[in-house]
C-alpha cells in the first residue's frame, strides 16, 4: 500500500486537540459531517505480535439498508448516534468479506472502544474536523478514503451518502486470525440458570431493535426499526450472543450542525448487562478497567458468563434510561 504524507499541522491546533479528553464528544452530524474527509497521515506498519483486527463504521439509518458484509464480522457494536439514531462498528479478524458498507463517519467514543485491539485499522468516511487530530493520534491505522487508495467504491445505485461501499481486501490481505479478538469475551457451553426469553427489544429515540430466538437456526434474529435486517448477500442477520450493555451516555461538548448533540459512549467502567443466548436471557455484571483492556462479564454467581460461539452484537443502551 502506498504510504501518505503527513499533513503538517499548526503546533496550537495539534496540542489544542491532545488536549480535549476522551470525554469530549464528535460534532458530526448524520449526513454532512461526510464531506469532512480525515487528513492524508503516514501509517505505521510495525511488526506486531498480532495482526490488526478491521473496524468498519457502518451507516444504519433505513436508506442505508441492506447493509453489506456484516455477516462476516466477528463483532457488531451498535452505538447511539445524533438525534436518537445508531451507527454500527463492525469488527472482522476471522473472515474478510468482499464489501462492507455504506461506510459512514467516526465519532470520539470509537477511538476509546478500539483501544482494546492492537493499532486496529478503522474504515470510515470521514469525521467532524476538530476529531481529526485525535484520530491522528490514536493508536490506530486510519483509512478513510482518499488519493492514495483503491479500497472504496461508491454504489451507482445507491443515493450518497449512502452509498460508499468497503473492499477489506484492499487493506488486509487476509484475516488476521481469532487471536486479534482481544475484547475479553469468553466462549463456551451455556452457564447454568438465566431465563427462558424468547425476544428483547432495545429501543433508542429514533431506533429499535429487536433480536428473536430461531429453535431452528441457534441464532437471534435481528429487526431493525420494525422491519426484518437482511443482508445485500441474502438472509438474515442473526448473532449467536447479544450483550445488552448498560453504559453511561453522556452529552460532549460538540454538536451537529441541526444542533443535535453528539453523544459519547462510555465503554470503561462497569455495569450490568444482559447476555442472550441459547434462547435465554442471563443478568450479568461488565467491567473493563482500562481503555487498553477488553471487557469481561461474570454471572449473578460471580463467575465468567461464557458466550455461545459464533458472531456478537453489544447494544450499548443509556444507563440512565429505558431500553
Amino acid at each position: 500500500m502506498r504510504k501518505r504524507k503527513n499533513r503538517r499541522r499548526g503546533g496550537a491546533l495539534l496540542t489544542a486537540a491532545l488536549a480535549l479528553s476522551l470525554g469530549a464528544g464528535c460534532t458530526a452530524g448524520p449526513g454532512a459531517e461526510d464531506d469532512r474527509r480525515a487528513p492524508e497521515v503516514e501509517r505505521s506498519h510495525t511488526a506486531k505480535s498480532r495482526a490488526p483486527v478491521l473496524a468498519v463504521k457502518v451507516d444504519n439509518v433505513p436508506a442505508s439498508r441492506p447493509q453489506s458484509g456484516l455477516a462476516a464480522a466477528d463483532v457488531v457494536y451498535v452505538e447511539p448516534v445524533e438525534a436518537g439514531l445508531s451507527r454500527l462498528m463492525a469488527v472482522y479478524a476471522t473472515e474478510l468479506p468482499e464489501s462492507v458498507g455504506p461506510v459512514r463517519s467516526a465519532r470520539e467514543s470509537d477511538l476509546e472502544l478500539l483501544r482494546q485491539f492492537d493499532r486496529p485499522t478503522l474504515a470510515f468516511s470521514g469525521a467532524q474536523g476538530k476529531l481529526l487530530p485525535l484520530i491522528d493520534a490514536a493508536p490506530l491505522r486510519a483509512e478513510p478514503p482518499g488519493e492514495g487508495t483503491d479500497a472504496y467504491v461508491r454504489d451507482e445505485d445507491r443515493t450518497a451518502p449512502h452509498n460508499l461501499y468497503l473492499r477489506p481486501r484492499r487493506l488486509l490481505p487476509e484475516p488476521p486470525g481469532a487471536d486479534a479478538l482481544t475484547t475479553g469475551f469468553r466462549y463456551g457451553e451455556a452457564p447454568g440458570g438465566g431465563r427462558a426469553e424468547s425476544s428483547r427489544t432495545v429501543r433508542y429515540p429514533s431506533a429499535s431493535f429487536d433480536f428473536t430466538w430461531s429453535e431452528s437456526r441457534d441464532r437471534w434474529l435481528v429487526a431493525m426499526d420494525g422491519a426484518p435486517a437482511r443482508t445485500a448477500e441474502g438472509g438474515r442477520l442473526a448473532p449467536a450472543t447479544v450483550v445488552v450493555q448498560h453504559v453511561k451516555v453522556r452529552e460532549s461538548a460538540f454538536g451537529d450542525f441541526r444542533g443535535n448533540n453528539s453523544p459519547y459512549v462510555e465503554s470503561v467502567g462497569s455495569g450490568r448487562a444482559e447476555v442472550l443466548r441459547d434462547g435465554r436471557t442471563y443478568d450479568a455484571t461488565w467491567k473493563r478497567g482500562g481503555a487498553a483492556d477488553g471487557t469481561s462479564f461474570t454471572g449473578e454467581d460471580g463467575a465468567p458468563l461464557d458466550f455461545a460461539e459464533g458472531q456478537v452484537w453489544v447494544v450499548f443502551v443509556d444507563a440512565a434510561k429505558e431500553s
